[in-house]
């Protein structure tokens, strides 16, 4: 429970005789809570719109095990639907709600958190079996019974079912495989590095480098390719990247449904990274002589003959 100032949104009733009346039981008029029509794409029906709001004083008790009966005074409160049985069939209405007890001397409201409840025709009614208990009530000094009078209220915001819904089956979904090496030494490698083998979708892998550059490239740039170590006829999208290790300023590049074939079983870039730019250890590409190499493959799928 929690204080608020502001008064409730939808509905407030003012109980007089709260306890000279004798009633251990009201309900108020029917009000308003929000005219909405609930549809769905194969009918449009009517969204219940009316909740009666039941102020419910009850004396509870417990038998405890050794044969006594102790009783614990408490004002319930709870808010239901009305109408129910004009409804369709299995109806059901989500809904967020709050009941308020005003303190009639601080002029503000004690307030249930807003809580979220499904009613249907089997619980069409929620709320609070220990609201207040009935010694805090009665206290004239509290404020929320005065002259034998208080004040109710509630707020009640009828949840839209507006979610999206998506179907996603795993078995026809490429998750885009990633990893990461760090080659140290990078300064003494000789024209190719060459990682471990990796297997994605059932397919091997291996990353080359060449840190002095290959075909096109050589003695100006650093090559980098991805070779298909089955050497077999498979089509693949994917990205390579050397990773800048004091900015996110990295040196990626991406190419999409490559076809590799046992003739031409690796693919990538020649001039991939200028050796210069590479070495400068102000651009942070090389941090204590080793280098961060990154692969992403995000498809990889048979290819016909």
């Amino acid at each position: 429970m929690e204080t608020r100032e502001a008064s409730p949104t939808h509905f407030l009733i003012k109980i007089e005789s709260f306890y000279k009346s004798g009633m251990d039981k009201f309900e108020t008029n029917e009000f308003v809570a929000g005219d909405y029509k609930w549809y769905m794409s194969w009918q449009i029906m009517a969204t219940p719109d009316r909740l009666t709001f039941h102020i419910v004083y009850r004396t509870e008790y417990t038998i405890w095990f050794d044969g006594t009966v102790k009783y614990c005074d408490y004002v319930s409160v709870y808010l239901a639907m009305a109408n129910t049985s004009s409804l369709p069939a299995n109806w059901e209405v989500n809904v967020v709600f709050s009941i308020f007890l005003f303190n009639q001397i601080s002029a503000n409201y004690l307030c249930s958190l807003g809580i979220t409840r499904r009613f249907l025709a089997m619980k069409s009614e929620w709320g609070f079996s220990k609201l207040i208990s009935k010694k805090v009530m009665s206290e004239p000094s509290n404020g929320y019974l005065i002259d034998d009078t208080c004040v109710l209220g509630a707020e009640v915001f009828i949840v839209k079912k507006e979610a999206a819904i998506q179907r996603l089956s795993l078995n026809n979904c490429d998750v885009p495989y990633e990893r990461d090496w760090k080659i140290t030494n990078f300064s003494k490698l000789g024209n190719l590095w060459e990682s471990e083998e990796f297997i994605v979708r059932g397919h091997k892998w291996k990353i080359w480098l060449y840190p002095k550059g290959n075909k096109g490239g050589v003695g100006t740039y650093v090559s980098m390719y991805l070779f298909n170590a089955g050497y077999e006829r498979v089509q693949a999208s994917y990205t390579l990247c050397i990773k800048n290790q004091v900015s996110d300023e990295h040196k990626k590049l991406t190419i999409t449904n490559h076809l590799f074939t046992p003739s031409s079983s690796s693919w990538g870039w020649p001039t991939f990274m200028e050796i210069a730019t590479m070495n400068d250890p102000k651009k942070g590409f090389i941090v204590n002589d080793s280098c961060l190499v990154h692969v992403e493959i995000s498809s990889v799928e048979d290819a016909a003959q």
